[in-house]
């Protein structure tokens, strides 16, 4: 009997999606350090845009389709470790037909201080490894990225002070640098980048500026 061929469901072509990638380690330990404030921002977008993110084990990530004034998004939170961002970051843009030009990626700067944000076309990775991994799955750096600034610890190395929880007064401040990080986000998709370049690039925000 000749064996039938059942045909393969077609992949999503998502020509007018902008993917949003927020770096961070998973797990419970890591959601308060600094090095998660990118996964903190596309948490909120999640909350504000009222959409939910799902584990997708095709992709090692927690994904969550949104619109924004009639953009269509999909949110991506990476369930890998930093250091491996690009799998799961380049998976779902491998399934979802993307180009470099559909991506921003949120992640820490420890060259930042908290209270800034940075927003860049392209450039390199300054040694952070969540980013270099999106760029070698991509071979390109030629994404959007916007940079919360995290800053550095007098008394602590780089490594310790992304990966330990933020301090009371700290923390006050990152929860608003995540949402003001969410509005450059969708700033963005609104206006451009370069718009969302001249309001955010160069501003000083504090645990004030809640709104």
């Amino acid at each position: 009997m000749p064996r039938i061929r059942t045909r393969r469901k077609p992949r999503p072509t998502s020509p007018d999606v902008k993917l949003i990638a927020g770096l961070g380690n998973p797990g419970k330990a890591y959601v308060q350090t600094p090095h998660n404030i990118g996964a903190n921002v596309v948490r909120e977008l999640c909350n504000r845009l009222q959409s939910r993110l799902r584990r997708s084990w095709r992709f090692k990530a927690r994904t969550g389709d949104a619109t924004w004034q009639g953009e269509s998004l999909l949110l991506v939170e990476p369930l890998t470790f930093m250091n491996l961002s690009g799998n799961a970051v380049g998976a779902a843009m491998r399934y979802r037909k993307l180009t470099p030009h559909d991506l921003v990626v949120v992640l820490d700067d420890v060259d930042l201080e908290l209270g800034r944000i940075r927003i860049k076309p392209s450039g390199g990775t300054g040694g952070h490894r969540g980013l270099g991994s999106v760029v070698d799955h991509l071979g390109t750096d030629a994404f959007l990225r916007v940079r919360v600034g995290v800053g550095r610890h007098a008394k602590r190395d780089v490594v310790e002070h992304v990966l330990r929880p933020f301090g009371k007064e700290e923390l006050s401040l990152a929860k608003v640098m995540i949402r003001h990080s969410a509005d450059a986000v969708l700033r963005i998709i609104d206006s451009g980048h370069d718009a969302a370049m001249n309001a955010y690039n160069g501003t000083m925000f504090d645990a004030g500026d809640a709104d």
